[in-house]
């Protein structure tokens, strides 16, 4: 009865002030529903990340059609992310999470056609337009459900659920396919995105917000001046974790020729977990300050010496265990910048851009990720990993100069007008300061 309660419920429209009286974020209406959805659609998504490739080298296909059948999942992803927020004012955030829950699951199984490259790609092709659309939906329909004040945390859990779920289905899907095959594991992840397609129905119906009469008329900034930062901060460090999901694991046999590669994976699963951590920490960090942005800086530097530090553990054959607190350090960096840099962008846009902020973050995240695969992967080919990761560490400090420079100017960079920054305002009560006695 419970569950059909909130599955009935979820027709009746929500409303700014049923979410704005909200004090509670676990008590926002429809945010377990999504919660369920992210964490179906992720790990969809992360349990066939190893394992496709995987079946197209052991099918006897070229390698290169193995990083072919990624690159255009995640290229396909990154246009329909494009597209997605004039899909969610069109059809609504309940007909978009369902659409794409479809195209993330039911196509997995077409994998059982074969490893050839025709099949293969347009599988992955169709999965990517459905993972593209359910990202940006997803991490845009949590700044709906919660009043504004609690907007940090709700993105902070939001991360904490895409982090445990790509830490539990990235080790598994080459686990389970030791145990039952590769088909099994496809009709698994199938099953697993249509979970995102049942959860769906329990997403409220979330009116569509009128552009602001004064933002309309009388506020015209270009969105890029407004998330240009924030953007530029992510996707510097987002190259970087493009270098290490792909390389760490395989450099490390440079430390260890036996235990290497088994020791790289750990060691991504340690720097996911930190991820997971520190994005929910700067999501509390930011409730109590009531701005975001606050601690990037920090991260970014944090970030920075963590990519640094495993250029120099492998240039100078340290103990392998020194490798442990780099992972954890670019983990608690690349975490804390994806929730700065999501508040932020919600922090400066208009309110009826949400959609747009997620946008932009989801291609800035996928975006950065894809080109350091590409850049590292090109460079990887004429040096060795340790100056390759040196790199990548003086590449996020391209970042951190950026968001330096823009410390004060980005205080300006905002849509007064109905935006996160102009809301506080109107709710936070004025301080009471005590009286003269004399």
């Amino acid at each position: 009865m419970a569950a059909f309660s909130v599955f009935a419920n979820a027709n009746r429209p929500l409303t700014r002030g049923e979410v704005e009286g909200l004090t509670n974020v676990w008590r926002a209406r429809g945010l377990i529903p999504v919660l369920v959805a992210v964490a179906s659609a992720f790990a969809a998504w992360a349990l066939l990340l190893p394992v496709v490739p995987t079946n197209v080298i052991d099918d006897g296909q070229p390698t290169s059609l193995a990083g072919l059948s990624t690159g255009v999942f995640m290229l396909a992803t990154v246009i329909t992310q494009v597209f997605t927020p004039r899909a969610l004012r069109t059809l609504g955030y309940r007909r978009v999470i369902a659409v794409s829950s479809l195209l993330l699951g039911v196509p997995a199984l077409g994998y059982m056609l074969g490893m050839d490259p025709a099949p293969l790609l347009t599988v992955s092709a169709i999965r990517g337009v459905g993972f593209g659309a359910l990202s940006v939906a997803e991490a845009a329909i949590v700044a709906e459900l919660v009043p504004l004040r609690l907007l940090g945390s709700a993105t902070g859990i939001f991360g904490l659920v895409v982090g445990l779920a790509q830490m539990l289905a990235l080790p598994a899907g080459l686990a389970l396919v030791d145990v039952v095959g590769y088909r099994p594991v496809y009709a698994i992840a199938g099953a697993i995105g249509l979970v995102s397609l049942v959860a769906s129905f329990a997403v409220p119906v979330i009116p569509q917000p009128a552009p602001d009469s004064e933002t309309a008329q009388g506020v015209h900034v270009p969105m890029w001046h407004l998330v240009l930062v924030p953007a530029l901060a992510l996707m510097f460090i987002t190259t970087a974790y493009g270098a290490i999901t792909n390389f760490l694991p395989v450099s490390m046999r440079e430390l260890d020729p036996a235990r290497g590669a088994a020791l790289g994976g750990v060691m991504l699963s340690v720097l996911n977990f930190a991820a997971m951590l520190s994005r929910y920490a700067a999501g509390k960090i930011m409730d109590r300050r009531g701005y975001p942005g606050s601690v990037l800086i920090p991260f970014q530097i944090v970030a920075a010496l963590g990519v640094l530090l495993m250029a120099a553990i492998l240039a100078l054959k340290l103990p392998v265990w020194v490798m442990f607190i780099a992972a954890l350090l670019y983990g608690a960096g690349f975490g804390a910048a994806q929730n700065e840099a999501l508040t932020m962008m919600f922090y400066r846009l208009p309110r009826h851009k949400t959609s747009e902020a997620s946008a932009v973050w989801n291609i800035a995240f996928d975006g950065g990720t894809g080109l350091g695969s590409t850049f590292y992967g090109m460079l990887i080919t004429t040096m060795a990993f340790a100056p390759m990761f040196g790199i990548a560490g003086g590449v996020i400090t391209i970042g951190l100069v950026v968001t330096l420079l823009d410390r004060r100017l980005g205080k300006h960079r905002v849509v007064e007008v109905n935006n996160l920054s102009a809301r506080l305002k109107s709710v936070q009560a004025p301080r009471r300061y005590p009286r003269d006695e004399r």
